[in-house]
């Protein structure tokens, strides 16, 4: 079971400095919205797999918190992009 869970933070650390890397370092607004994205996709897992392991729910409405940020910031992007396409010529 150690050796599962080494290789899951593993697993998990390398995903989010990649994620990371890729906001920095952009090019474009759009790359950074689906890099945070994944970013909280992996808090997301993250959280999921330790209430997982420990055998509780109490981490729940962290999850959903997060999910909702995740939700409307895209939303808030897809916008503003759309919004600053339609005023280009």
């Amino acid at each position: 079971m150690n050796i599962l869970l080494m290789a899951i933070m593993v697993v998990f650390g390398v995903a989010a400095i990649l994620t990371v890397i890729r906001i920095v370092r952009g090019p474009s607004i759009l790359d950074r919205a689906v890099a945070s994205d994944v970013l909280l996709t992996e808090v997301m897992c993250v959280l999921g797999a330790e209430m997982a392991i420990n055998g509780h729910t109490r981490s729940i409405p962290v999850l959903l918190i997060i999910a909702a940020v995740g939700v409307f910031g895209s939303i808030s992007v897809a916008r503003y992009v759309a919004r600053r396409d339609n005023t280009t010529p």
